[in-house]
């Protein structure tokens, strides 16, 4: 035990919120070099279609859209599962949770994180010497050395989970709203079971606790002071940086910064997206001032919408998974349907990055951190399997080569996994998911939000279909077997499907219909191939 305590008294000294200033920037000009920085920018439960430059129904990301209009836009970029904690640690471990260890959300009350066997983005480029920062919500572990000061990150500013995981001063809107904590820190009140009211949310500077509980309705301002703090400081001592942003927008509470000019036309989520478009251009106009040429700009999300948040929930543009929500269910975040997978995704980087590019490459959240690794100049931890792919040749050549299958894990939020064997017109896929249906009649694309604007989930309940142990999901660009079409007419319809083998749906992404033929379990040979490639997939270490 006498390591961890001189580490967290180092980390503490050197780096606390008070003697920030004095975190040691300084390199040689030969360590330095020319090799680039990183930002990366992670949005929390943003859909695919709250980016303008995806859809053109949204309206409110100005900025980001002039980064895609200087940049390059992916348009097949997944996360790597649809819940918080383990797409974060993909992100920063470039491999998935069966690997990593982190397949379900960390809690308020739990003790561990991210395993500590783990080697993060951060502590590699920290061992290459790049300074690293972190700002924003970290939910891999707030306890010992779980911490992100213990995980890489020479500085961190942020809330230890997400910002519903405790009460706050300013609540902002939820469904169902949650109350401020008690005035005075008097006695607790019960309130539905989805508000947390037994600890106030901290705001941490590294080790320190600098204000409890969060003020939401600031927060994003702080955030983009100390990013640019942190990349002046870098950008001035010529030591490269890697700087990690995880914003709390698109999660709820949407922060209420100022009363809505028009209530009645304008939704408590579109002030909130602007809010964050606003803040991800604040970042990237530091950049451009001080580091723009030697600077590599990420911005993605962690998975898709919270369908069950209703009108405060975003947009999975054409991805709406309409068999599902016929059923009352969602297709976004905690499914491994499109909606819960499929982000936005944007690269900027000029000079290297070429500007007004569209990528239809399938990429992934893990490729950032093998790829990021690579552009540093820095070796990737040999000991270990990699899931991410270098994708330096998509971003710098406009190769459109990336994956050629994804696995996408169901989430312990779901409880009981199940799937369904499911073939596209482009692709193939094994969807493991827990299918929602309304008791009542079938509702519209927000299935647990009937007008009166009661949740519905707890009438919801799990349609019985083939369980698969590896709770995994295959998406793959391999060919069809010729039994499959590969094409549907346009008028097609459950009444008008074509004759597939039992047990398999097939899935129309462009017009995100979704044709249905059973839900029996795929006997041979129809899933052979399929025990096959997860064989080869799943025994590397």
């Amino acid at each position: 035990m006498g390591w961890l305590f001189l580490k967290v008294l180092l980390v503490g000294v050197s780096f606390s919120g008070f003697l920030y200033p004095l975190v040691d920037f300084s390199i040689s000009e030969k360590a330095a070099g020319q090799r680039p920085n990183f930002v990366i920018i992670l949005a929390d439960d943003m859909g695919w279609g709250d980016l303008g430059a995806n859809w053109a129904e949204t309206k409110d990301t100005v900025h980001l859209d002039k980064m895609a209009s200087e940049g390059m836009r992916f348009v097949d970029f997944h996360a790597a599962a649809s819940t918080c904690s383990p797409s974060r640690a993909s992100l920063l471990t470039g491999r998935l949770g069966l690997r990593n260890g982190v397949t379900r959300n960390f809690a308020v009350t739990s003790l561990g994180g991210l395993p500590l066997n783990e080697t993060t983005l951060a502590e590699v480029l920290q061992q290459a010497g790049y300074v690293t920062g972190m700002i924003g919500k970290w939910h891999l572990g707030h306890h010992g050395s779980y911490h992100p000061n213990f995980r890489g990150f020479d500085y961190y500013f942020g809330i230890p989970y997400s910002h519903d995981m405790g009460c706050t001063d300013t609540p902002g809107y939820n469904h169902p709203p949650c109350p401020a904590c008690p005035p005075g820190g008097g006695p607790l009140r019960k309130h539905e079971r989805a508000c947390y009211m037994d600890v106030a949310l901290p705001l941490y500077e590294n080790l320190h606790i600098v204000e409890q509980p969060v003020n939401l309705s600031s927060l994003a301002q702080k955030y983009a002071e100390k990013a640019a703090q942190f990349i002046q400081q870098a950008s001035a001592s010529r030591r490269p940086f890697l700087l990690y942003i995880a914003l709390a927008h698109m999660h709820v509470p949407i922060s209420a910064t100022q009363p809505l000019a028009n209530p009645q036309g304008q939704r408590p989520y579109q002030a909130g997206l602007r809010e964050m478009d606003s803040l991800v251009g604040e970042i990237k106009d530091t950049v451009d001032r001080t580091a723009k040429e030697h600077t590599f700009f990420w911005f993605t999300g962690d998975n898709g919408p919270w369908a069950q948040k209703c009108e405060l929930a975003g947009s999975m543009g054409p991805f709406t998974g309409s068999w599902q929500t016929r059923q009352g269910g969602s297709p976004a975040k905690q499914t491994t349907w499109e909606g819960g997978h499929r982000v936005p995704a944007l690269a900027y980087w000029p000079g290297h990055v070429p500007a007004n590019v569209t990528s239809t490459a399938l990429l992934s959240i893990l490729d950032i951190f093998p790829t990021v690794v690579a552009l540093a100049g820095a070796s990737l931890p040999q000991d270990r399997h990699f899931d991410g792919l270098d994708v330096s040749s998509v971003l710098l050549d406009r190769s459109q080569k990336g994956h050629r299958g994804e696995l996408k894990p169901a989430m312990g939020a779901l409880g009981r996994s199940s799937g369904t064997f499911c073939p596209s017109s482009s692709t193939w896929k094994r969807m493991p998911q827990k299918v929602c249906r309304s008791t009542g009649a079938v509702l519209s694309t927000r299935p647990c939000c009937p007008r009166s604007g009661r949740l519905s989930w707890r009438s919801c309940r799990t349609l019985p279909v083939t369980t698969f142990p590896e709770r995994i999901i295959l998406r793959t660009l391999w060919p069809l077997p010729a039994a499959v079409p590969t094409t549907l007419p346009a008028a097609a319809t459950l009444s008008n499907r074509p004759v597939l083998p039992q047990g398999v749906m097939l899935v129309n992404q462009t017009a995100s219909r979704i044709w249905y033929h059973g839900l029996a379990p795929p006997g041979p040979p129809a899933n052979e191939w399929i025990v096959k490639i997860l064989g080869v997939l799943l025994t590397s270490p």
